[in-house]
Formats: C-alpha cells, sequence, structure tokens
C-alpha cells in the first residue's frame, strides 16, 4: 500500500475512534444514564486530567525505549478494553474514573499520531510541512464519519456508541504495528520538564504573553461545552419538534461544525497575516459567542437556520484560536523554549482550561435544571439561560481582551517565521 495512503488510514482512525463517542455521549449519560450536568461535565473533564502529564509521559516512552508505531497500537489497544469496560458502566463515580483511564492513554496518542507521520513521511523522502496537511484532514473527515454512524445507527443514546469505539480503537491498535518502524532517537525527544512546558514557564514575566496564556485558559474553558451539552440540548425538543431533522438526527446537524473546522483552517494564514493575532483572537471570541447565543435562540424547526449558522460560525471560533494561537506562540518564543512554550499553550487550553470548562459548564447546567429527587429524571432544563449564560462568559472575554492584550502586528516580521507553516492542531 501506498505510504500516504497507510497515513491517511492512520490519520482517519485516530479521530474516528473520538468522534464515535465524544459529541454523542453526553446525551447518552444524561438521557440514557440520568447523570447530573456536573457529572456529564466531570466525564468530558478527564480529558483536560489526562492532558496535564500522559502525553508527556509516553512520549518520553516513545523517545527513548519503544518504537513510536508500537506505542501508538499499545495506547489504542489499552483504550479499546477501556471503552467496551466503560459501556457497561451505569455509576457515575465508577464511569468518570474509567473513562478517566481511558483519557490516559487515548490523549497520548492524538501527539503519537503525528510524530509517526513525521517520521515515516520525512523517512521516504516527503515535504512534511507539504504534504501533512493532505493526510492530516482525513482526521476530521474521520471524525464526522464515525458521527453520522452514530446517529445513522440510532446509538447516540446508548452504550452502543462505546462498544463500536472500542472495536475501532481496537483495530487501529492492531493496525498501527504493520506502520513502518519509528524507532527512538533520544536527541529527537525533549525532556519531561520541556514537554509539560515548564521551562516556558519564564514567559510569564512577559505582560504580553501572561496575558495571552491567560486567555487561552479562559477561552480553552469553552472548547467542550457544546461537545459535552450540544446533543442533549437538540434532543430536548423532542416534544415541541419532534419530526424534525435536528431531533431525529443531532449528530448529524452537529456534524457541521466539524465540516466548517476543515474550512476555516485554510483561511487561517491570510487572516493571521492581514489582521494579526489579536484581531484573528477577538474574531475568534466573538464567534464564541454568537456560537452560544446563536444555540440559545434557535430550534430544530423555524429556528434551524439558527442552529445552522452556529455549526458554520464554530469553526471560526475553534481555528481562530487554536491554531492561530498555535503560530503566534512559535512566532513570538526563541528557539530553545519554543517546543516547550507550545506544551505549555497546550497545558493551559487542553489541561487547566478543559477542566475548568468540563466542572464549570456542568454546574451551569445543574443550575437551570429541575430533577425528579426519587427518580432522578429530568423534569425541564432552561436551556436558553443555559446558553445565554455561556455567551456571556464570552462576551466578557471579548471586551476584556482587546483592553489588556497590548500587540502591535507586524506582517512582515511574521512572513520570515515559521508561522508560514500551517500548524494542523488536535480537539
Amino acid at each position: 500500500m501506498n505510504i500516504k495512503l497507510r497515513l491517511v488510514v492512520m490519520n482517519f482512525l485516530e479521530f474516528f475512534v473520538w468522534g464515535a463517542w465524544l459529541i454523542s455521549i453526553g446525551g447518552y449519560l444524561g438521557d440514557t444514564l440520568h447523570f447530573s450536568g456536573s457529572q456529564i461535565g466531570g466525564v468530558f473533564s478527564t480529558l483536560g486530567i489526562a492532558s496535564l502529564f500522559m502525553p508527556a509521559l509516553i512520549g518520553i516512552v516513545a523517545d527513548k525505549w519503544l518504537n513510536a508505531e508500537k506505542v501508538l497500537g499499545i495506547c489504542h489497544i489499552v483504550s479499546a478494553c477501556i471503552l467496551l469496560w466503560a459501556s457497561i458502566i451505569k455509576d457515575p463515580n465508577v464511569f468518570f474514573w474509567v473513562m478517566l483511564l481511558n483519557s490516559m492513554f487515548y490523549m497520548p496518542t492524538i501527539a503519537l499520531n503525528n510524530t509517526v507521520s513525521y517520521i515515516v513521511l520525512e523517512n521516504n523522502g516527503f515535504d512534511i510541512v507539504k504534504d501533512f496537511p493532505s493526510i492530516r484532514v482525513w482526521g476530521t473527515i474521520g471524525f464526522i464519519v464515525a458521527m453520522w454512524v452514530v446517529d445513522i445507527f440510532g446509538w447516540k443514546s446508548s452504550n452502543m456508541q462505546l462498544i463500536f469505539s472500542g472495536i475501532s480503537a481496537m483495530v487501529l491498535g492492531f493496525y498501527a504495528f504493520s506502520l513502518p518502524r519509528c524507532p527512538p532517537i533520544k536527541s529527537r525527544g525533549a525532556s519531561f520538564i520541556s514537554s509539560l512546558g515548564l521551562d516556558a514557564f519564564v514567559l510569564f514575566k512577559q505582560k504580553k504573553m501572561f496575558i495571552f496564556f491567560l486567555f487561552a485558559m479562559f477561552l480553552g474553558a469553552a472548547l467542550q461545552i457544546t461537545n459535552a451539552f450540544g446533543g442533549s440540548f437538540l434532543e430536548s425538543f423532542q416534544i415541541t419538534y419532534p419530526d424534525t431533522f435536528g431531533v431525529k438526527h443531532p449528530i448529524l446537524l452537529m456534524s457541521i461544525s466539524q465540516i466548517s473546522e476543515t474550512l476555516f483552517i485554510l483561511t487561517i494564514p491570510f487572516f493571521l497575516y492581514k489582521f494579526g493575532i489579536k484581531k484573528v483572537m477577538l474574531m475568534s471570541i466573538i464567534a464564541w459567542v454568537f456560537r452560544f447565543g446563536l444555540f440559545a435562540i434557535g430550534n430544530p424547526g423555524t429556528g434551524l437556520y439558527l442552529l445552522v449558522l452556529s455549526m458554520i460560525i464554530y469553526g471560526m471560533a475553534f481555528d481562530f484560536f487554536n491554531i492561530s494561537g498555535s503560530l503566534f506562540v512559535e512566532n513570538e518564543v526563541k528557539a530553545h523554549v519554543r517546543a516547550s512554550a507550545q506544551g505549555l499553550f497546550m497545558f493551559m487550553t487542553n489541561g487547566i482550561g478543559a477542566m475548568i470548562g468540563g466542572y464549570g459548564s456542568g454546574l451551569v447546567v445543574d443550575y437551570y435544571t429541575k430533577v425528579n429527587p426519587v427518580t432522578l429524571e429530568i423534569i425541564s432544563r432552561d436551556w436558553q439561560s443555559i446558553w445565554f449564560t455561556f455567551a456571556g462568559y464570552a462576551l466578557l472575554l471579548a471586551i476584556i481582551f482587546p483592553i489588556v492584550f497590548k500587540y502591535k502586528h507586524d506582517a512582515n516580521a511574521m512572513q520570515n517565521t515559521h508561522a508560514k507553516k500551517l500548524l494542523v492542531t488536535e480537539k
């Protein structure tokens, strides 16, 4: 099989595994297992908790002791077994710990997937910068396809999504062992401290970078909110709009967000060179305001166009923050802390930010939810107030950010740095 095609298959399956449950599991936990909003938020916070330390630990293993493709395979096989275990658990406390264990093995595979791709492309004479983006985009396609499969087969409210994801992870695990060898090279790996971004904490001495990383954390808190509760929100219209597309196929509707994401990635270089990071980040924050606000006033019936517009805006909200933020960090820091600075950026967004967002959003949802104290079934949930609360949070960031973040854009300077590269970051 063609080398690039083999990497396409790997990238497709890498995010296919995640897409099979990430968007739909909130509905399964809330509507079927009757988890509270804070308990659902806790499950999503496991992604952030695991991202604090596991990618660094697993990266050291791949850099010093074991082939990267083998570490990738082992992690997916272990993750597959844990997902199958999670599929039979109904207790919210046990489920949290099992999904945390799953996140500890899955989250490092996102970086390992890139590592294997880079090594294989380089060893076969390909231009990584030129050839990797066209391979990586199949990961997002895999994520979308998995969402569609789960929705079409009616698994969005059942444990079949976890079983399906577990089987897919097992297939990818064994497939990874067939990939070209990616042996350890000590000089290629960063130290444990550098992998965590700890030696980049000196950047906090710079007011500009301190404020940037602080807002990266605040925006990171917004990343998983609609992943956690978007499906449940759409299914809440079953009584008022029972026969609409959005109610029957909420995951298909939500997948427009990922489709939009693939398109907005292509616009990043233009916007970043033209307007600079401050304006691009502000665009992202304002997009989050509209993302949540349109959810608040939309519905699957007469307001379907508002929901679709929210899905499209998500591409700007996500990409203009994640990818542009990574490019800004690479452009601003010195070469000897560049890698660890990227680690710090991920630590603040996917680590601390995701944890805050997971727990915080759960508390907001619980505040506007009435439940039967005996059966724990949901009596009512004020979704409009929930989404307006999240929109208000983003609006507050949009007001404060341009005032406190001082940055003068220099397009010529950016043209002469690594910002020319299209950084394809991970969700």
